[in-house]
């Protein structure tokens, strides 16, 4: 009988526990940076990650090894989402330019998996039509559609021929503008034209936002070069861009508004 209930207790600790460090840790993203409460909250992580170990090593059949294992299993997801609103709010800490609006993403359409995102938040939090959107990884989109509280995000992965940012390439200290206008699905990479066929982009640099045309805040991350090739008149270079971010993967976005 004690050994049941002991048993019960140690489940729901192990399921709740890790749920509460979780909503907390939501809390702090949306309310905002606070140490003190992110230290708690990484104190709260420990002892929910070491409780289930040393408690279900108590139980006979269970070793240290087996109790390990089903540790790591059960809070292998729920880690990595803990991680990424981590990242998340030390992101917030350095835009001070920008009133970061966090939120999270609520859908995906399968047919149009790379081209828009829905999240949780809308015009009643300040967001509106344009607005940049990042992850900790970069430049991922900007709001196509806002409604009460709700929006949609188009992504730069689009096949909208009419999303267009202005990017600048780092080439040895010397930024090289050119035009990001697509995605290619057969490379999987971020495509961008307008580049003077004289200078040599090198494989590996730099590209970010370049601020021009107003849409986008300069020196947002977008990648890096992954291949360059000349148009079919030698007339100027496409190059094709291996972003930070993995598309398949987005959970978490920041919306960056102006601080009026």
């Amino acid at each position: 009988m004690y050994k049941a209930k002991k048993k019960k207790k140690n489940k729901v600790f192990f399921i709740v526990g890790p749920i509460l460090v979780f909503l907390l840790l939501i809390g702090s993203f949306y309310l905002g940076y606070h140490p003190r409460l992110l230290k708690d909250i990484s104190m709260m992580i420990e002892k929910c990650v070491m409780y289930p170990f040393t408690a279900l090593t108590e139980d006979k059949g269970i070793t240290q090894s087996d109790s390990y294992l089903i540790q790591k299993n059960a809070n292998e997801s729920l880690e990595k989402d803990i991680q990424e609103l981590k990242d998340l709010v030390e992101l917030n800490k350095s835009l001070t330019e920008y009133t970061p609006i966090n939120a999270t993403v609520l859908s995906r359409n399968k047919s149009y998996w790379f081209n828009t995102l829905t999240i949780d938040k809308g015009t009643s939090s300040g967001i509106q039509k344009d607005m940049a959107v990042i992850t900790k990884n970069g430049l991922i989109g900007k709001i196509s559609k806002a409604s009460d509280n709700s929006s949609e995000i188009k992504l730069i992965t689009s096949d909208d021929i009419h999303f267009k940012v202005s990017i600048a390439i780092k080439i040895s200290d010397v930024d090289t503008y050119a035009i990001m206008n697509g995605f290619d699905s057969k490379k999987r990479l971020i495509k961008a034209d307008g580049i003077d066929k004289t200078v040599e982009v090198p494989r590996g640099a730099l590209v970010v936002t370049s601020g021009l045309g107003e849409m986008f805040p300069s020196g947002i991350t977008i990648g890096t070069v992954e291949e360059v090739e000349s148009d079919k008149y030698n007339l100027s270079k496409t190059i094709y861009i291996k972003t930070y971010q993995n598309f398949n993967d987005i959970h978490y976005v920041t919306v960056l508004k102006v601080k009026s």
